[in-house]
């Protein structure tokens, strides 16, 4: 595989994307009631686009990672294999390719090795000069090597551990290790390869690092079935090149990072490609992490990264302290500089399915350059941000659920085109701003909340469901916002130094379906070169969470319906429903027997409200009460474009 092969593939990719050691020794929602969106759920969404880029990414995982037969074969059969039996500190060896030390056995030619029994204070070598594979089969092997790794691939072209169907194995080192050469620092994982490993088979290897890492390839990294634990006191699974798994059922607990692909001197490597088995992952440091690309095509994924969300650092606002401001709360969260993310690309980050689950500290899904996500279901709950990319986050696809977070989603550009979004944060929902990671951590970790705008910094929705429950901004763009289509509803928030809009550069609507409810000291609204009609309502007084809002046309027919989380003293709503010239009238409170998806009615009989105002459309935005105009979206005091100071 070359450099360049490897660039054409992730290129394809984005264009999809956008068109839519020592011996060893015992010594040592539905849209609102007018809309034709299903009654109950948020809304199903598919997309043609979303589809290319799955088979895509599959073929980019063929491409970076060749499954071969030896990876795949699980099957064994003793005759003509050599046969190591391991009794204590004794090695018995009935066959070719292989020669015993004291309590060491090596292997020095190609072929199949079936290793069972329990060594104490011993280790398996591999020092081969040939082209071909060695297989060892752990037939109910138990290893043990205190002063260096117990299974030690020196040298071979490739090396494939298969467990056998039904047994169970066991390797463990020591805390400290004796080295044949100190310098090198190698081996330092309990199983360690200079060169491509394999593990397969149907059963199981626990594996007990006391010294560093557990397992360990300074090439690829590849996992095709077995049940793996490992408990490494540093990083669980390491392949320097790459890390590639099918199959299996891997469980890590990680002092270190969970997985990690470490090569930063070449872009063609150091990548991590997760397609299938189950994978559990608690990690001191970060989950999973490719120094280039981290791409999940499918499988289930849980990790925990950094003791969990619960463990979060103190955030600091830019914003100087002030009437009615809310600062956060100081957690006793991890005094550390380290990086405690749940997935972590230095390049790319590409998901297009499977079942994610992720509890982090630090940001549950990072990526240096950008995010791509067209498919699988994602549960995040984090510290810090659910979704962070430097250059851009596209979501194209997908079931993506951020139940606890300080940003929900954040980069200096984000897409959505379709996809299923729910976010509940602290501070802003979606924040689109220019720079690195910018959720500060009391200097902890690097970066403060930046606020730099550019034309490169934009918000563009084109469809999909986005719902968001903030305490700061709803949607905060450090430049401007398009909209052509799809659903979105902000609940939230409820101070009024922020605003369920707040965007710098405009806000062009031409399509969908906005409902936002939150307080009215920042709150802005589509702007006036929208061609889709919006309507702005302030009241003078908030309204208490769960009073109902409600519009309905001059002749009783039912408009929207909505059920704020939140008290709100100002709500935006923007709709094909709204048609100029006509004219429509405002409710709060009553009842309804309708159905309520994040707070969106659909169906159902309204009733016991009371009558706030009426108005009558005539041009893109029209205000309703205390409105102001430096809310109506058009150039304002501040960065925001509506009043930046709230009354």
């Amino acid at each position: 595989m070359t450099l360049t092969v490897r660039r054409i593939v992730l290129t394809v990719v984005a264009m999809a994307l956008v068109l839519l050691p020592a011996a060893c020794s015992t010594v040592g929602a539905p849209q609102a009631d007018a809309a034709t969106s299903p009654s109950t759920g948020a809304p199903s969404v598919t997309s043609a686009a979303a589809g290319t880029v799955r088979s895509t990414v599959a073929a980019v995982g063929t491409v970076l990672v060749a499954w071969d037969v030896d990876d795949l074969d699980q099957d064994w059969n003793s005759s003509g294999a050599t046969s190591i039996t391991l009794d204590g500190d004794v090695i018995s060896v009935e066959g070719r390719g292989a020669t015993v030390d004291g309590s060491t056995v090596t292997v020095t030619s190609s072929g199949m090795y079936v290793i069972s029994g329990t060594l104490d204070g011993g280790w398996i070598r591999v020092d081969t000069d040939d082209k071909k594979t060695v297989r060892l089969v752990l037939n109910g092997a138990d290893i043990t090597c205190s002063t260096s790794a117990p299974i030690y691939v020196v040298n071979a072209e490739k090396t494939v551990i298969t467990l056998a169907a039904g047994t169970v194995n066991r390797v463990a080192d020591g805390a400290r290790y004796l080295f044949e050469d100190p310098e090198s620092g190698e081996p330092n994982a309990a199983i360690f390869s200079h060169d491509d490993l394999t593990i397969n088979g149907g059963g199981s290897l626990a594996v007990e690092a006391n010294y560093d890492n557990g397992i360990q390839s300074k090439d690829d990294l590849k996992i095709a079935g077995g049940v793996i634990t490992v408990d490494a006191v540093n990083d669980g699974i390491k392949g320097r090149d790459s890390v590639a798994v099918r199959d299996g059922s891997i469980t890590v607990t990680a002092g270190g990072d969970g997985i990690q692909a470490s090569n930063d001197e070449d872009a063609e490597k150091g990548f991590v490609f997760i397609e299938g088995g189950k994978i559990s992952i608690s990690a001191g440091m970060d989950g999973i992490q490719a120094e280039t690309s981290l791409l999940v095509s499918g499988g289930t994924i849980a990790i925990t990264s950094g003791g969990g969300s619960a463990e979060a650092s103190q955030h600091v606002d830019s914003f100087p302290a002030g009437p009615g401001m809310q600062r956060p709360v100081e957690s006793a969260g991890t005094d550390t500089a380290d990086s405690a993310k749940g997935l972590k690309a230095g390049v790319d980050l590409i998901v297009t399915g499977g079942s994610i689950s992720i509890d982090s500290s630090d940001d549950a899904v990072h990526s240096n350059g950008s995010i791509s996500i067209s498919g699988g279901q994602m549960t995040l709950a984090t510290g810090d941000d659910g979704r962070h990319a430097d250059a851009s986050v596209h979501i194209a696809g997908g079931v993506i659920g951020v139940t606890a977070s300080y940003e929900g989603i954040e980069s200096a550009v984000i897409t959505i085109d379709d996809g299923t979004i729910h976010i509940v944060s602290s501070d802003d929902g979606v924040n689109v701003s220019a720079g690195n990671d910018g959720s500060g951590m009391m200097g902890i970790r690097p970066g403060q909340d930046s606020f730099a705008s550019s034309a490169d910094t934009y918000l563009e929705i084109n469809g999909g469901y986005l719902a968001v429950d903030a305490l700061g901004d709803g949607l905060d763009v450090n430049g401007a916002v398009t909209m052509t289509g799809g659903v979105v509803i902000v609940h939230g928030p409820t101070s009024n130094w922020n605003g369920a809009l707040d965007y710098m550069r405009g806000f062009v609507m031409t399509g969908g379906l906005l409902v936002a409810a939150g307080s009215s000291g920042m709150a802005q609204a589509p702007d006036t070169s929208s061609s889709q009609r919006s309507v702005i309502v302030d009241f003078a007084a908030a309204q208490a969470a769960g009073t109902l809002f409600r519009i309905e046309t001059a002749g009783g027919e039912s408009v929207l319906t909505f059920l704020p989380s939140k008290a709100y003293q100002s709500v935006v709503f923007g709709s094909p429903e709204l048609r100029d010239g006509e004219t429509y009238v405002i409710y709060t409170g009553g009842s309804s027997t309708g159905t309520a998806v994040d707070g969106l009615y659909s169906g159902g009989t309204y009733s016991g409200g009371t009558r706030y105002a009426e108005f009558t459309v005539s041009g893109p935005l029209t205000a309703v009460g205390s409105a102001r105009p430096g809310q109506m979206g058009g150039p304002g005091i501040g960065p925001g474009g509506g009043r930046r100071m709230p009354q």
